[in-house]
């Protein structure tokens, strides 16, 4: 019952950059972050020591089970609130459903969905629903967050090493599971990722935070969902020049990501969503491959991902602590590459 499954089913890229560039700036001082750089959520100043987090994430189905749906679209729906730093506190539901449709379908996925916000500990007061042939669920999430302890998707500097927290390949096993070429091991391995909440991540980076000294360690974070592993380690490259961030280069290793059983397999074999056409069109000349990184890992760094991991960077003598506090909430983190001073290309991948 879906055209294009999870966050595949995003908008191309090139499209929605074409349209953001064009509209206004922000004005009111109260908005610490907006949409200039495309950050995982936007930031409001309410006071000197309070700012809200708030995000909105809906999507197709991923899964053939509409209570694993739910569970997923609010995990994926919460994430961009973890990538910020923030803590979720409400939410509100966004559906679209058949107008003939099944009844029990839509309560289960319901259910799965609040089954995970309350395990984030996140309340559902309210929400809006529309007939619409393509089933779609998600949340506009509102979280809390100091404004000095805001982590965004750009500020990245040369010598900071980049980790990332889960593997990588929803996209690739997804689409092969509408064609039944995806094993059960392969599809039980990328549910629990997608509806595994990236609440421990983001604690365990707030645990480095708090036992750094006065200088920060954490210089960018973004969770890594429908624009790929490139094309949101490309907004990380680009930086904020117009406040005062300014662009970097990435060197990343193919060989140093953990990737879903079975995904390997599925790039190979061709099961690639029209979402990865879209970001390796729009990613484009700004990552090159070296000739020794195969196709299929080629593919597999553009894959769509939904309710992905987090992508790091942050200074060099922090990296094994970091993973030190990622293991001890049993997140599977990894060093996958570094930052550089900016040159030509943006993104290298080795």
């Amino acid at each position: 019952m879906a055209k294009a499954a999870g966050c595949a089913a995003k908008l191309n890229p090139a499209t929605l950059d074409a349209v953001l560039r064009k509209l206004p700036r922000q004005t009111d001082r109260n908005v610490l972050v907006g949409f200039d750089t495309n950050d995982d959520a936007g930031i409001y100043l309410i006071n000197e020591s309070l700012a809200l987090v708030q995000t909105v994430d809906f999507f197709t189905p991923i899964v053939d089970d509409p209570f694993l749906f739910g569970q997923i679209a609010a995990a994926n729906s919460l994430s961009d609130v973890y990538a910020m730093g923030g803590r979720p506190i409400s939410s509100l539901s966004i559906v679209g459903f058949p107008e003939k449709g099944d009844p029990e379908i839509l309560e289960q996925i319901i259910r799965g969905g609040l089954a995970k916000m309350n395990e984030a500990k996140c309340s559902v007061i309210g929400g809006h629903s529309i007939r619409n042939e393509d089933m779609l669920f998600g949340y506009a999430v509102t979280g809390v967050i100091h404004p000095h302890r805001v982590w965004r998707n750009v500020g990245a500097k040369a010598g900071d090493v980049l980790l990332f927290t889960k593997p990588l390949g929803t996209g690739v096993i997804t689409t092969a599971l509408k064609k039944d070429r995806a094993s059960a091991e392969s599809l039980a391995a990328v549910v629990a990722a997608m509806s595994t909440l990236n609440a421990a991540a983001a604690a365990a980076l707030e645990e480095l935070e708090e036992k750094s000294e006065a200088r920060k360690p954490i210089h960018a974070v973004t969770d890594v969902t429908g624009f790929s592993l490139l094309g949101h380690a490309r907004e990380m490259a680009l930086g904020d020049p117009a406040h005062g961030l300014e662009p970097v280069s990435l060197e990343i290793d193919h060989a140093s990501f953990c990737y879903f059983p079975g995904a390997v397999a599925a790039a190979r074999e061709g099961h690639l969503s029209g979402g990865l056409r879209n970001n390796r069109a729009f990613v484009g000349e700004c990552a090159r491959f070296e000739p020794s990184v195969p196709p299929e890992y080629q593919d597999l760094l553009f894959d769509p991902q939904t309710s992905g991991g987090l992508l790091v960077a942050l200074a060099p003598d922090h990296a094994d602590s970091a993973l030190a506090a990622f293991a001890r909430r049993g997140v599977q983190a990894h060093r996958v590459g570094r930052v550089l001073l900016k040159t030509s290309p943006l993104i290298r991948v080795l």
